[in-house]
C-alpha cells in the first residue's frame, strides 16, 4: 500500500538517490555501532542504576542521578567532568554561560572560524544587553578564507595574549563547511603554538556522535552543545550540557548557579530518565539523522540543485544545506517537511520575526519537542543564498519520506506556477 502519492519524477528519482547512498549507508552503520558501544560502556562503567532516573526538587543537594548522568557524558564525550542540566534552555545559553564562566573583564576572546552563529553575536557584541562587550570582553575575529576554511596563520598570530578562542564546528546560516575533527585538532594547535595557555572552546552543536572523537580527544578545553539535538536522542525534553577540563567546569557551574555553590545545587525535577535514555538512544538517532542527510543532499541532486555537502562527502554534522530557487522554493520546501510531520503536520509555516536573527526567518518543524533539531526539521532566513538547511531524522524512514514530500511539493510548484 502507497501511504503517499509522490509524482513519478519523485519516486524515480528517489530510487536513483538510494542506489548512490548505499555505500555511504553502509559506513554510517558502522559508526552507529562503534558509538552505541561507547555509549553504552559509559553506562556501564558508570554503574547507572535504576534510583538513579528519578529526580529531586528544592535545593537538589545530594541528587546522585544528576552527578552520576555528568560523569556518563564526561566519559561519553572524553571530557574529566560534564555539566549536564535541564535547565538550560538553549545551546545559546549553555554556550554563553560557558563564556562567561571562563572569561572576566578586559579578557579578550579570538573567534577562529568567521563571525559566530546568529544568536551568538547579540551575547558578544551586543550593547546594553549584558553581553560580553558590556563588561569589557574584547573579540576579535579571524576571517575565514574564500573557500570557507580557516585561516591558520592568522589564528596563530592573533591567538597571543587572548585568554580564549572559539570554534564554531558547524557552519549556522552560511554554505561554507561544517569542520571535522582533524580541522578542529589544525584550529586548536594553530592557537596553541602561540598561546599554550588559551582556553579553546568548541560550539558541538550538531556534531555529537557524527565521528569516532569529540574535540575533547584533540585538545579543545570545553565542548558545548544542547541536548534537543544529537546527544538528546529526540527524547530529552529540553536542556544542555558542558564538557571539558574540571577546572573550567567548575567555573561555568558557577556562572550558571552562584559562586561556592556550583555544580552542588539545581535538582533535577523529573528530567532525568529523559536526558540518561535520550543519550542512550543518541547513537542510533544521530546515524538515522546522518542517513536523512545524505539522501536530502542525493535527491536534491538529481534535480540539480547545489547541496552542502554532497551525498558522498563526509558527514562533519547532521545538517544539509540546499540551495534552492529563491524565496517561493524556500517557503514550499519548508511547507513539504512540515506536511511530513508526525506533529502539526497540517500547520503551514510562515516566515516570522525570529528574536536574535536579523532577517525573516521560515521555520519546518513538526516534532514531539518543540524546536528539537534532532528531528525532522527545516530552516532558513530568506535572504540569499535562499538555501534551506535540513537536519535531523529520528527514523530514516520517516526522514527519507519529509525530504520526498519537500521536493514533491517544489515539482508540483513549477508546474502550477
Amino acid at each position: 500500500m502507497d501511504f503517499f502519492e509522490f509524482s513519478p519524477e519523485v519516486e524515480k528519482a528517489a530510487d536513483n538517490a538510494m542506489k548512490k547512498c548505499a555505500e555511504r549507508f553502509a559506513e554510517l552503520d558502522e559508526l552507529c555501532e562503534y558509538n552505541g558501544r561507547r555509549v553504552l560502556r559509559a553506562f556501564i562503567d558508570n554503574r547507572v542504576s535504576e534510583m538513579h532516573l528519578k529526580g529531586t526538587t528544592g535545593y537538589g543537594y545530594g541528587d546522585e542521578g544528576r552527578d552520576k548522568l555528568d560523569a556518563v557524558f564526561a566519559q561519553v564525550l572524553g571530557a574529566e567532568d560534564a555539566l549536564v542540566r535541564h535547565n538550560f534552555v538553549n545551546g545559546t545559553h549553555a554556550i554563553v554561560t560557558a563564556l562567561f564562566g571562563i572569561l572576566r573583564n578586559r579578557d579578550n576572546i579570538l573567534f577562529t572560524t568567521g563571525m559566530p552563529y546568529d544568536t551568538i553575536q547579540e551575547a558578544v557584541f551586543g550593547e546594553n544587553v549584558g553581553s560580553l562587550l558590556d563588561y569589557g570582553v574584547t573579540s576579535p575575529v579571524v576571517k575565514l578564507d574564500e573557500n570557507g576554511l580557516p585561516d591558520y596563520e592568522k589564528i596563530s598570530e592573533n591567538a597571543k595574549g587572548c585568554k580564549a578562542a572559539y570554534i564554531q564546528r558547524s557552519r549556522g546560516y552560511s554554505l561554507r563547511p561544517s569542520y571535522d575533527i582533524d580541522t578542529i585538532e589544525k584550529i586548536i594547535k594553530a592557537v596553541k603554538s602561540t598561546n599554550p595557555e588559551c582556553i579553546v572552546l568548541v560550539d558541538n552543536c550538531y556534531g555529537e556522535l557524527v565521528e569516532k572523537r569529540e574535540p575533547t580527544s584533540v585538545g579543545a578545553d570545553l565542548i558545548v552543545g544542547s541536548l534537543i539535538k544529537n546527544l538528546g536522542g529526540g527524547i530529552a525534553e529540553t536542556g544542555g550540557y558542558i564538557a571539558g577540563r574540571a577546572d573550567l567546569i567548575e567555573q561555568c557551574a558557577y556562572r550558571l548557579t552562584t559562586p561556592g555553590a556550583g555544580k552542588e545545587v539545581g535538582c533535577s525535577l523529573n528530567q532525568l530518565r529523559g536526558m540518561y535514555l535520550g543519550l542512550f538512544h543518541a547513537p542510533e538517532a544521530v546515524c538515522a539523522a546522518l542517513k536523512t542527510s545524505v539522501f536530502a543532499a542525493a535527491l536534491f541532486e538529481e534535480f540539480g540543485y547545489e547541496v552542502f555537502p554532497r551525498y558522498n562527502e563526509k558527514r562533519t554534522d547532521i545538517i544539509a544545506a540546499i540551495k534552492l530557487n529563491g524565496a517561493d522554493e524556500l517557503i514550499r520546501f519548508c511547507e513539504g517537511i512540515q506536511s511530513g510531520s508526525p506533529v502539526d503536520s497540517s500547520a503551514m509555516p510562515e516566515p516570522w520575526d525570529m528574536p536574535g536573527y536579523d532577517s525573516k526567518v521560515i521555520m519546518a518543524a513538526g516534532a514531539f519537542t518543540m524546536g528539537a533539531s534532532i528531528e525532522l526539521s527545516a530552516d532558513a532566513p530568506l535572504r540569499e543564498p535562499f538555501a534551506a538547511w535540513v537536519q535531523g531524522g529520528l527514523t530514516f524512514s520517516t526522514g527519507k519520506t519529509g525530504i520526498m514530500l519537500a521536493a514533491d511539493r517544489i515539482l508540483k510548484g513549477r508546474k502550477n506556477g
